[in-house]
């Protein structure tokens, strides 16, 4: 079953339940979804959002939510930062599991050797082959650092 499909039916499912914060943000991640499709349309790409389309938007919803929690407990206002924090638990179900540090550290070197990456330069090979086998699973804005490390 793809990623939409999966949506589809959770959101379904919220309806039936009568879950109002779950569905909420079911429908977020629906309207996402279906922003792209106008975007794409818009290019004249004719192609449907593919399942590695959603994991980039739940990503980057994820990504988004935890910088507005960070920002609501800094202003003092707890109530938001657990509404974000909450929204991020359904993404999050959406998600592949997250890689484990010595995963994370396993997949560069692993990344690294089969672009055969030996400098900086390189960096962008490696982070295409990463980016293209776990997206979803790691959190690229860690890895980045952690390639140019290895490589320099």
């Amino acid at each position: 079953m793809d990623m939409r499909s999966q949506v589809n039916d959770a959101l379904k499912t919220a309806m039936k339940n009568k879950d109002a914060a779950r569905l909420s943000t079911l429908r977020l991640i629906s309207a996402a979804i279906k922003d792209r499709d106008i975007a794409m349309r818009g290019t004249g790409d004719e192609a449907e959002v593919t399942d590695a389309d959603v994991l980039a938007i739940l990503g980057k919803m994820v990504k988004q939510r935890q910088e507005s929690a960070r920002a609501y407990e800094e202003g003092g206002r707890l109530e938001l930062a657990e509404k974000e924090r909450s929204e991020i638990v359904v993404i999050e179900e959406f998600l592949p599991k997250q890689l484990s540090d010595e995963e994370t550290e396993a997949a560069v070197a692993e990344a690294i050797s089969e672009v055969g990456a030996d400098s900086i330069r390189d960096m962008g090979k490696v982070m295409g082959a990463l980016k293209a086998r776990f997206t979803g699973q790691m959190d690229f804005g860690k890895v980045g650092p952690m390639v140019k490390e290895k490589l320099g």
